[in-house]
């Protein structure tokens, strides 16, 4: 579900009550542990986290104008998604999540290639997100991306 939010704060108060404080939690534990660098605010209708364009002049490929995505939170018709581009592009950190997913809930994982699905609020692995937060650095990130475009 996309909302016409404007700010991390508009996006939050338009959520159905019982999203609001994962989300805000969610968010709250991503500023404070995403890697250094990053900036939060809005991109494609979700809680972003990205690259500045001070950082990384040219942005996003697909679209020059926004800054380089790298983390985003939504809240979806049935679940939160978070999604994280180093699950998708580098193979030791998916594989790495993967399994230790199993250690911190005790609902099965439910992932696409860079989003992780919560369908139940109340076991959300908090935890292992700020862990994940931690392995991965945004000069990894801009290299990781760098090579995949230029690939292409």
């Amino acid at each position: 579900m996309q909302y016409k939010a404007d700010s991390p704060d508009d996006y939050i108060s338009q959520l159905p009550e019982d999203r609001q404080g994962p989300i805000k939690k969610l968010n709250n534990l991503i500023k404070k542990n995403m890697p250094k660098g990053l900036e939060a605010g809005m991109g494609y209708g979700m809680l972003a986290y990205y690259v500045p364009k001070s950082i990384y002049p040219p942005g996003y490929h697909c679209k020059p104008f926004p800054p380089l995505p790298f983390i985003n939170l939504a809240s979806q018709k049935n679940f939160i998604a978070l999604y994280h581009s180093g699950l998708y592009t580098k193979k030791e950190l998916y594989d790495w999540f993967v399994s230790e997913y199993p250690k911190h809930c005790k609902y099965k994982l439910d992932m696409g290639k860079s989003c992780v699905r919560f369908k139940k609020m109340d076991d959300i692995p908090y935890d292992l997100i700020e862990e994940l937060l931690g392995k991965m650095t945004v000069e990894e990130w801009i290299d990781i991306y760098e090579s995949a475009v230029k690939n292409k």
